[in-house]
């Protein structure tokens, strides 16, 4: 069993964050390591939510732990091939951000509750009604399985302006 590893996470802009990821065929043992590698990439960032495409492979895959207690154990999911099924009609608004764009925030509208369809490793359908930050943050990694960012939500100057500190960043980091 190979040892988990922390994985690069891709700074926007990057093309691959903006390409649709491909649904999961294969339920192996490479599979399982990508979640663990990506498990342990989204806790030691620290984060609530990472999708395959955020290190460089386009797999519908996703991470997730919105546990927030400090006394509370960890619930790590892992989603493959996720799907929203069903949306409440209320929606909510919670502050945003993203291990792909770093440091950067902003209030997101979205669906308050979702129902949401996915495969476990074995291929087996699982159902899950999702609320609160565990509802915002699951969309929000679909959305990266779709080649969305949180920023497309946003109007073009402020998602302009956002770009171009992620550019600098990236300069700033090649350099370092």
């Amino acid at each position: 069993m190979k040892p988990m590893a922390i994985r690069e996470i891709l700074i926007h802009p990057d093309s691959r964050l903006k390409a649709v990821a491909n649904p999961v065929t294969e339920f192996d043992d490479r599979l399982r390591a990508l979640a663990d590698d990506m498990l342990e990439t989204m806790y030691a960032a620290p984060g609530i939510g990472l999708a395959a495409p955020q290190v460089g492979v386009l797999k519908r895959l996703l991470v997730m732990d919105c546990v927030k207690e400090e006394d509370a154990p960890p619930k790590p999911m892992v989603l493959i091939n996720p799907a929203v099924t069903w949306t409440s009609e209320d929606r909510s608004t919670h502050e945003e951000g993203c291990l792909s764009i770093p440091e950067q925030f902003a209030e997101i509208e979205r669906p308050a509750e979702v129902e949401v369809a996915w495969d476990d490793f074995q291929g087996k359908q699982e159902v899950e009604r999702f609320e609160g930050l565990w509802a915002t943050c699951v969309q929000h990694e679909i959305d990266h399985l779709n080649g969305k960012l949180f920023i497309d939500y946003l109007k073009p100057l402020r998602r302009q302006m956002i770009t171009r500190k992620m550019k600098k960043l990236k300069r700033e980091r090649a350099r370092a």
